[in-house]
């Protein structure tokens, strides 16, 4: 069982995810994405998409042209946990 995000945990987030924001309304970190174009946009959530399924987390997201917005929340614990932040970490990993 996963558990949520501690309070020290929330407030490392800054550090070890700074282009992510919190929603705390949500309970969620989101980030957002610009790609020259469509095909570049959607190259990257096919990487996403073949990792998420490798890690079994997947996240909730939006493409819209040459943007891409991602969502992370750990749905049957209703909230951010580390899988979160790992997965997060690992698509800024693809990203850079």
């Amino acid at each position: 069982m996963v558990a949520k995000l501690t309070k020290p945990e929330r407030e490392a987030l800054v550090d070890l995810l700074p282009q992510w924001t919190v929603v705390s309304d949500r309970d969620t970190i989101t980030r957002d994405f610009v790609f020259p174009d469509f095909v570049e946009a959607f190259g990257f959530m096919s990487k996403v998409a073949l990792l998420a399924e490798r890690v079994d987390h997947h996240p909730e997201w939006s493409n819209v042209y040459n943007r891409v917005r991602i969502q992370l929340s750990t749905h049957e614990v209703g909230g951010l946990t580390m899988r979160d932040v790992k997965l997060a970490q690992m698509i800024d990993a693809i990203q850079n």
